[in-house]
């Protein structure tokens, strides 16, 4: 994880708001959800089960990815776990909220200036932030700003709005460098699989 140049506080991926000068500001439900989750040693992440990370894991994991874009739409191929996701800048709306919900959720993208502004909703509930749990709901909306101040460096600034699990929004950045001579590998976590059934052991 690269450091920020500028004091933004850096996401991490075992604790999402280690670098906020006070911590995530949980609402006492996500408090207590946090803490039972790191009390049975996140065993529930959907990480250790082989099914997609939530949107920040993804974002902040050490296996890279690759970023596709067109005129209508941009593509992220996570190698951990095999996520794939779709940002569309074709100016469509945002789904209604009673729409079925997606593990990325659905998220649409306009450009302000050099920086893509992406907004997404329509998460499934019991999402994990971290791996220390730190929940998202179906509530939340999610804003990230994405610019390249240079050539192999990607900033996502990414803003967390869910009243349910947090008392106010929240801002934390994520950094990311270019592997231009790298290519994803073929990651497929349920193959020969036998850990799940130790981990409440």
């Amino acid at each position: 994880m690269l450091p920020s140049l500028d004091g933004a506080p850096v996401a991490t991926f075992v604790n999402v708001g280690a670098n906020l000068a006070d911590g995530l500001p949980f609402t006492p439900w996500a408090a207590e959800l946090r803490r039972q989750r790191m009390a049975s040693n996140s065993k529930d992440n959907p990480d250790a089960h082989c099914l997609p990370l939530g949107f920040m894991q993804l974002h902040t994991h050490s296996q890279p990815r690759k970023i596709v874009q067109s005129a209508a739409v941009m593509v992220i191929a996570y190698e951990a776990n095999a996520g794939l996701r779709q940002v569309f800048l074709d100016g469509r709306a945002l789904p209604p909220v009673d729409s079925p919900p997606w593990w990325f959720g659905y998220s649409a993208g306009r450009w302000d200036g050099d920086t893509l502004v992406v907004e997404t909703t329509g998460l499934r509930d019991g999402g994990w932030l971290d791996v220390n749990g730190s929940p998202f709901t179906a509530q939340a909306r999610i804003t990230e700003r994405f610019r390249r101040p240079t050539f192999g460096r990607l900033e996502i600034d990414v803003t967390v709005t869910d009243e349910k699990a947090y008392t106010r929004p929240w801002t934390v950045r994520v950094n990311q460098r270019l592997l231009a001579a790298d290519e994803l590998i073929e990651f497929v976590c349920l193959e020969n699989e036998k850990d799940a059934t130790r981990l409440s052991e």
